[in-house]
């Protein structure tokens, strides 16, 4: 048996009736076996009110490959969680959200259902482009800007200082600003763009300016409020969208409300922070320039995160219309030692952007296990670190990379295939289908390694790519990514995007994400189809993206390897035409019921239609 013969459920369209039930209706839910295998019972287990109840399925339709099966899935509680129970004969096996195990496994990778309003359809189909302002561009008006007292200047060629700690790395200061990146929005069309993400544009004693000193206006360096109006403006004319990014766990220690919260006996703000006897307070990770926010306290929700004038509602009008926000620290938020407040404000936040903008998007930073944080109702996905950037890297990094691992002590590891479809399946089993599909497929980002250091050549930088566009997810590219900016580490990655040297660019990579994202956004099935694992070695990996509308067959490469055979019944071939490919240019062809994917000289992937 292959790949393809294993029994398999998603919570994709073609194995999920509805991924937004209301509670009390019943969901139809289907799953695929194959002959070979033998199951001839299945049922569908679920909790109710956290008892486990068994429904029976019935088999629908059979062919010489494949049995479908389906049944009834009651949805009592808002999150339903659902595994499948297989009988052949005397054998028994689970399957659930990380594959078909032979023991009894926890309830942890369980499917699961959510009752709560889906995220919005624009934020699951995009193609998100993350913007670092002070590095991106500067626009003909950042000349005449008077650099502020706190910033050590530096031209746009200069390096990058971030080596030992060095104090000058948060004040380095390029000069970057928003019209700088309304001038170059042609560039984001070129590769296929829709949502434009930039990181923090409140004013603060830093280039990164999460140490925020006011959520009321825009930095004047970015060029102010007037050019935040621009920028939205020019990107809704595009029919795209804008996110802001908004730090929910601290404020800057310059803050109007931490200064008033020091510095005046009686504040309203003081209740706003964690302020001590002996004059300290609590802040992020020890940083005295980040004092952490106190989302215990009532005010405190009101003024950030609660009601129409809070900071999350206001900016989500117009004049500057965000359609929703990154939420920098989410997995912080509202939790310091025994408290835990975390899922109230991701709650709050969700609601009050919804008031204002029935289809606004909420997603979280979280760069580990977000699991807890994701039941539907908060948060619409995380800036998926954990269950997509860790398993890409360790199966594609260049073992001689200087690329420094993003919050480990030692580099990333060099691991096959299959290790990353184990990590892969699991952290989608753990996530949940919508949760998995809302989430942002991270490559890298101001605070990593760049994806083209840690692979150390354009062909596996590819590669990954292929993977960040085409595995369930959204892609997100940190800006640079396209052209093959390279970086060791976070700081470093923050490099200013060399528009006057168009000569170092990597057009074929340039080349390869545009086509990426034009074949995202004319499949339905990379968007939304399911995923069916159909090879897996140590250098290769092959999956289908299932959709009624049309499948994709996909096959990533990290090496030259041979030819790989994959049997026709079982994968549902019909046609193979070549939609895009870095390695051998061959449709797909069929003969005595098997599909060879060509043997290619180096690292490749390549997309067919189904």
């Amino acid at each position: 048996m292959t790949l393809l013969d294993e029994p398999h459920h998603d919570g994709s369209a073609m194995y999920v009736g509805d991924e937004a039930p209301p509670p009390g209706s019943t969901v139809v839910v289907r799953c695929r076996t194959s002959v070979a295998d033998g199951v001839d019972h299945v049922w569908v287990r679920t909790t109710y009110d956290a008892e486990p109840t068994y429904h029976p399925c019935i088999e629908t339709s059979r062919d010489d490959h494949v049995v479908w099966w389906e049944g009834s899935l009651p949805v009592h509680n808002p999150v339903t969680h659902y595994r499948f129970l297989l009988a052949a004969g005397d054998s028994q096996r689970w399957l659930g959200g990380s594959g078909v195990v032979d023991h009894d496994p926890p309830d942890a990778f369980d499917f699961r259902l959510s009752s709560h309003r889906p995220p919005p359809d624009w934020a699951r189909d995009a193609v998100v482009y993350q913007v670092f302002p002070d590095r991106f561009a500067r626009s003909a008006a950042a000349a005449d800007r008077e650099v502020p007292e706190w910033a050590v200047p530096a031209d746009w060629d200069d390096e990058v200082v971030f080596e030992g700690f060095d104090p000058r790395t948060p004040l380095q200061f390029y000069g970057g600003d928003l019209d700088g990146i309304t001038d170059h929005l042609d560039h984001l069309a070129e590769i296929g763009v829709s949502v434009v993400y930039t990181t923090p544009v409140f004013p603060g004693e830093s280039n990164h300016r999460y140490n925020a000193s006011t959520f009321e206006r825009v930095d004047p360096l970015l060029g102010g409020d007037e050019a935040y109006v621009r920028l939205a403006t020019a990107v809704h004319e595009r029919g795209w969208r804008i996110l802001g990014d908004l730090t929910t766990n601290h404020t800057g220690d310059t803050h109007e409300w931490f200064v008033a919260a020091r510095d005046v006996p009686g504040a309203p703000a003081r209740s706003f922070y964690y302020l001590l006897p002996d004059g300290s307070y609590e802040c992020w990770m020890g940083h005295g320039t980040l004092p952490k926010l106190n989302h215990a306290d009532p005010a405190l929700r009101e003024a950030m995160v609660e009601g129409p004038e809070s900071v999350v509602a206001r900016w989500l009008r117009p004049p500057f219309d965000l359609d929703g926000w990154r939420v920098d620290v989410a997995n912080m938020t509202g939790r310091l030692g025994t408290l835990d407040v975390n899922h109230d404000v991701a709650r709050a936040v969700r609601r009050t952007a919804e008031a204002e903008r029935a289809d606004a998007f909420v997603i979280g930073e979280h760069n580990h296990d977000a699991s807890t944080d994701l039941d539907g109702d908060g948060w619409h996905g995380t800036m998926n670190y954990g269950g997509f950037s860790w398993p890409v890297w360790s199966w594609l990094r260049d073992p001689s990379s200087p690329a420094r691992p993003f919050g480990r002590p030692v580099p990333v590891p060099r691991r096959p295939g299959a290790a990353m479809q184990r990590s892969l399946r699991e952290w989608q089993g753990r996530y949940g289908w919508r949760a998995t599909t809302a989430s942002w497929n991270i490559l890298g980002s101001h605070d990593s390694a760049r994806i083209r250091t840690l692979t150390g050549s354009g062909e596996v930088h590819r590669v990954a790519a292929g993977l960040q566009f085409t595995l369930p997810g959204v892609p997100m590219l940190f800006a640079g990514d396209e052209i093959g900016l390279e970086g060791v580490l976070g700081e470093d990655s923050r490099r200013p995007f060399p528009w006057q040297h168009p000569e170092a660019w990597d057009r074929l990579t340039l080349a390869t994400y545009a086509g990426l994202a034009r074949l995202r956004h004319e499949h339905e099935a990379l968007r939304r189809g399911g995923l069916r694992w159909a090879h897996v070695d140590d250098d290769a990996v092959v999956f289908v993206r299932e959709h009624p509308a049309g499948s994709v067959l996909v096959a990533a490469r990290r090496s030259a390897g041979p030819a790989i055979e994959l049997p026709a019944g079982p994968l549902g071939f019909a046609d193979g035409t070549l939609l895009l490919t870095t390695g051998v240019d061959a449709d797909l062809v069929e003969e005595a019921g098997t599909v060879t994917l060509p043997a290619v000289d180096g690292p490749t992937v390549s997309l067919w239609s189904l």
